[in-house]
């Protein structure tokens, strides 16, 4: 798959999440952005149609200027301006690597920053997306467990993501959208409102909540915006191209399933609870046996829907040929519909870690192929950017009180 050259058409200094006094309306449903507009004063049937409009030109068409939202007349817009805006993140850094991989560094509207990373291939492109500012777990092979959580991220802000990824592929319809039309009682919408739109060919299809942080510890602002990203009236990807990756928290994994319906990653990585325990401390709380029933009880999980189990290939600590059988005795053990994702362990500095040697994973990976179960070997991609599997990492920190005390006292000062 091609992409569109190695300079980002994003720039740094992009509109923030949040303007001032005004509504950012990304991340919204349809129904509370109708809420929002009976609140500025219009009566709940205009707000209604207009809220329809706003989010077909937010999620369709990727539009962030209310005056380019040709159905809804030349007087309503600078009303909408005046109060909401249609944020974006801001862009501090954006990297392209020599194998293709994109990383943008983001930044809220608090100023903390996070990553998401974009992957071309052949066949599909996957964005992987952030849910958190740092994360809580600790796991020790992940750089972004060197971190602590800051905070979670909002709805908006990982729909932001996929927006702005969106935004830099250029992959947005063009012209405007057959059938769609004006609001035929407003005379004053363009003309060209019913035209036809040409869009240009998808290069993100896939999505993976693999980002920085743990999506089932911050399950309803995931839940909330992956339902924006599947909507057939929007971005109107399939929930069969999104996946959420967890660790293993136990309990809000059968509500992932029931409430999102995506499909589902767990970062294994270990068969025994010593080695688990170590490089996935949540092991400690939620073991292999309660995690592997959950996933065996995963709703929708069958062998055209499989669990992919993320296995982090580490020299000497879990990738023996006896750690092989184990973890093909379990996924037998538990009747599980699944496939293994064997991932190179990608350095960053100061890792405790080595990645094991390439003949030690492919005898792994034939081990388990052995057993009819798909073990893939992941190609490292995007590792001279610190954008492969387990090196994202911000320079974000969790403010003081005292800074968070500072910071309240200038936004009051400011306003007066």
């Amino acid at each position: 798959m091609q992409i569109p050259g190695h300079i980002d058409p994003v720039t740094t200094g992009t509109v923030p999440l949040r303007g001032g006094n005004r509504i950012d309306l990304v991340g919204l449903t349809r129904d509370a952005i109708g809420g929002v507009l009976v609140e500025a004063g219009l009566d709940a049937k205009a707000a209604k149609l207009r809220a329809k409009q706003i989010w077909h030109w937010i999620y369709h068409r990727g539009v962030t200027d209310f005056e380019a939202m040709t159905d809804i007349a030349k007087a309503m817009r600078p009303w909408l301006t005046d109060r909401f805006i249609i944020g974006r993140p801001t862009v501090r850094e954006a990297q392209v690597s020599s194998d293709g991989t994109r990383k943008w560094l983001l930044a809220a509207a608090d100023g903390q920053e996070y990553e998401m990373v974009f992957i071309p291939d052949a066949d599909r492109g996957t964005l992987c997306v952030s849910s958190q500012v740092g994360c809580t777990l600790n796991c020790r092979f992940c750089h972004t467990g060197t971190m602590r959580l800051v905070r979670n991220l909002g709805a908006g802000e990982i729909v932001g993501q996929v927006l702005l990824a969106r935004d830099a592929l250029g992959e947005w319809p063009k012209g405007t959208m057959a059938g769609f039309g004006a609001d035929p009682e407003d005379e004053d919408a363009d003309e060209d409102a019913a035209g036809h739109y040409t869009a240009d060919g998808r290069m993100l299809t896939n999505i993976v909540m693999m980002g920085m942080g743990e999506p089932l510890y911050n399950f309803e602002e995931v839940k909330g915006a992956l339902k924006i990203v599947m909507d057939g009236d929007g971005l109107a990807l399939s929930k069969r191209r999104i996946t959420l990756s967890t660790s293993g928290v136990v309990p809000m994994m059968a509500r992932a399933g029931e409430e999102i319906g995506v499909n589902l990653a767990v970062s294994l990585h270990a068969v025994s609870k010593e080695i688990r325990d170590e490089i996935v401390p949540l092991n400690r709380k939620y073991g292999i046996e309660q995690l592997l029933q959950a996933c065996a009880d995963y709703p929708g999980a069958n062998n055209a829907r499989r669990i992919t189990f993320e296995y982090v290939m580490l020299k000497d600590k879990n990738d023996s040929n006896d750690d092989a059988r184990e973890l093909v005795r379990l996924i037998k053990q538990y009747n599980l519909p699944a496939k293994v994702n064997l991932i190179p362990f990608n350095p960053w500095p100061g890792a405790p870690y080595e990645c094991s040697s390439p003949e030690r994973v492919r005898a792994f990976s034939n081990l388990i192929f052995k057993a009819g179960i798909s073990a893939p070997v992941r190609t490292p991609r995007g590792r001279d950017i610190m954008a492969a599997c387990g090196q994202l990492k911000s320079a974000a920190t969790k403010p003081t009180r005292a800074e968070l005390d500072r910071i309240a006292e200038e936004k009051q000062a400011a306003l007066g």
